[in-house]
Formats: structure tokens, C-alpha cells, sequence
């Protein structure tokens, strides 16, 4: 993958740490560009934890309520600012056990923020994108992202753990897409033992 997308950027707009957790909180299944879309205004009302702290869930939810699941999203961004503020000292935790303890943050949201705050690999960020892709190449049958996650970081060397989830991404979305993945013109497709079956599912490889 690193040939392919040798330098990846986040797709999610954010000007500094605390902007990140909000936004990888607010990602989980829904687009980034959805987030993009209402994170500038977010943002604009409640610009750091303090005053995200002190807000109103509710407003908070008219404002995201674009994306999916956004009262609980509102919910889970207030608390966590208000625990940032309360346990850290405004400052966003740099290790997984504290970040995991945010509300609404799992090991997906932990392992990004750590990456690319605070450039701490301390595991794989996985996705839909990155599970899908898991699964495909036979690199797992998990049945779950963080079961998932496990497999990978037993798989592969942990100098390539850190760009994963960015490059998986991309080629999530540009070539093993969830549905009528482009097989024809994957790199991978020598390797990949799904590669053209009808919806790029293990087990179904055409002859």
C-alpha cells in the first residue's frame, strides 16, 4: 500500500488535538465529509474543550444532527470535554488507556489520536475500510473490528502499523469499495484470494 499512497493525510479537518478527538469521535459510521460539513460550525460556537464542556448536548445536537447517530454523538463530545477539562487539565490524554476512557472513544478513535497528535503507535486504527479489506485478503476472519485489529498486529511488522488505517482508507475507497470492488485493475489482485468474486467476498473466487 505504501507504493500506492506513499504520503496520506487525514481527510477530516481539524486545527489541533482537540478538534481531532471530536472529529474521530464524530466519524464513526458516517462519512468524513459529513463531518467536514458541520464541524466548521461546531467548532465556530465551541472552539476549545472548556466551552464544549459547558454546552448544551442539545445544541450540540442541532448542529451535527447531518451525520448519523448525532445525539449520542453530542452527548459523548460534551462529556468528553468536560472530562478533558475535569481529569486532564484541558489537555487531550496521550495514552491509550486515558484516551479510551472518553466517551465515545474506542481503540479506533485512541489509536488515530495517538498517531497523529502525538506520533504514538501503539496499535492499528480499524475501520470499516481497514475490516473490510482485512477480510477480502484473508488477513483475518474476525468477526469484529477489534478481534480484527489483534490479527493485523500479530501480521504485520509494526513499522507499517502507523499509515495503515490512512492508506486502507484510500484504497478502500478508490479500488476495494464495499460494493463491485474495481478487481480488474487492483495491484493486489494476484494475492487476494477474493479478487473477482461478485461483491469481492472470500470464498467465492471466480475460475
Amino acid at each position: 500500500m505504501g507504493e500506492l499512497y506513499p504520503q496520506v493525510e487525514s481527510a477530516l479537518w481539524f486545527d489541533n488535538f482537540f478538534e481531532l478527538v471530536i472529529c474521530v469521535l464524530l466519524s464513526a459510521q458516517t462519512t468524513d465529509a459529513a463531518v467536514n460539513k458541520v464541524t466548521p460550525e461546531l467548532f465556530r460556537r465551541w472552539p476549545d474543550a472548556p466551552s464544549l464542556a459547558a454546552a448544551d448536548p442539545d445544541e450540540v445536537g442541532e448542529v451535527i444532527r447531518s451525520i448519523g447517530f448525532w445525539r449520542a454523538k453530542a452527548a459523548h463530545a460534551v462529556e468528553s470535554a468536560q472530562m478533558i477539562v475535569a481529569d486532564f487539565g484541558g489537555e487531550v490524554p496521550a495514552t491509550m488507556e486515558e484516551l479510551t476512557k472518553l466517551p465515545g472513544v474506542g481503540r479506533k478513535t485512541a489509536n488515530i489520536v495517538l498517531n497523529k497528535a502525538y506520533n504514538i503507535v501503539d496499535g492499528i486504527a480499524v475501520d470499516t475500510h481497514v475490516f473490510r479489506i482485512s477480510r477480502r485478503l484473508r488477513f483475518s476472519d474476525a468477526p469484529t473490528p477489534l478481534a480484527c485489529e489483534q490479527d493485523l498486529l500479530a501480521l504485520l511488522p509494526k513499522e507499517l502499523w502507523g499509515p495503515v488505517n490512512e492508506q486502507w482508507i484510500h484504497f478502500g475507497r478508490d479500488i476495494c469499495t464495499a460494493r463491485a470492488p474495481k478487481c480488474g485493475g487492483c495491484p493486489l489482485a494476484d494475492l487476494c484470494p477474493s479478487c473477482g468474486s461478485a461483491e469481492g467476498n472470500p470464498g467465492r473466487r471466480r475460475r
